[in-house]
């Protein structure tokens, strides 16, 4: 017996994304995810970097038991693997960690060492953006930790829209969020983040291109600094 999320066609699912879009522009990131949780079932994961596990929380609420995707690039800190494998065994969620076809150093022997520092692109395509599209492959929705207040590439993400280049819906729950609610959400749930957030880091991706930030810089300024890149490709 098929259900009707197996019936779903591509344009139901955009259009399904749009008119979502619109009618829960204003609602709680909860409310948001208990939509996605009815609406899409199993066939709805989150996918997260390991810098906090809020998204994953509130999921979590949502649908105990949901996927919760993560991309091990073999580039990570010890500290977001800590705090991988802190939400695997405290949260109610089903921990899927995805890796690239290559190892690191299958990579460094086809491409040269550091490819992160001569063409960072294609170093996040093979090591992050390649493995994404086949870990999603069996959904019809995802969720990210997307803000609108990280960066001006973000200032319109919408809490529900069209993945276009994967054909998914894409749902940011704390879109609206400032960095004070992520705070404050932390706080009150107690929820789990990477300890380098503590010292200096505003945002936590693969070590080799990840620093610091400086007082007055955007949360997205550690990452790939000195460079015009911004995004990984994941999103966009």
């Amino acid at each position: 017996m098929t259900t009707a999320q197996e019936e779903r066609t591509t344009e139901d699912l955009k259009q399904l994304a749009e008119q979502a879009g619109r009618e829960l522009e204003d609602a709680s990131a909860l409310e948001i995810l208990q939509w996605a949780a009815k609406t899409f079932g199993k066939r709805f994961c989150v996918t997260s970097s390991m810098e906090d596990a809020v998204v994953a929380h509130l999921a979590s609420r949502a649908l105990p038991g949901v996927d919760v995707v993560f991309l091990d690039t073999g580039y990570h800190f010890e500290e977001t693997i800590g705090t991988r494998d802190a939400v695997e065994a405290v949260m109610d969620v089903n921990l899927i960690t995805l890796t690239p076809v290559q190892t690191v150093a299958e990579q460094d022997a086809e491409y040269g060492p550091k490819l992160h520092d001569r063409n960072p692109d294609l170093c996040c395509k093979l090591r992050k953006v390649q493995p994404l599209e086949q870990g999603l492959k069996d959904y019809q929705a995802w969720a990210t930790g997307l803000r609108r207040d990280e960066s001006p590439t973000r200032a319109n993400t919408p809490v529900v829209g069209w993945d276009e280049k994967r054909q998914k819906v894409k749902i940011s729950p704390i879109a609206r969020w400032t960095q004070d609610d992520v705070d404050a959400y932390v706080t009150e749930h107690g929820v789990l983040t990477n300890p380098l957030l503590m010292d200096g880091y505003a945002s936590v991706g693969c070590a080799p291109c990840t620093r610091r930030v400086l007082e007055g810089e955007d949360a997205r300024a550690g990452r790939w600094a000195g460079r015009s890149k911004t995004e990984c490709g994941l999103h966009g």
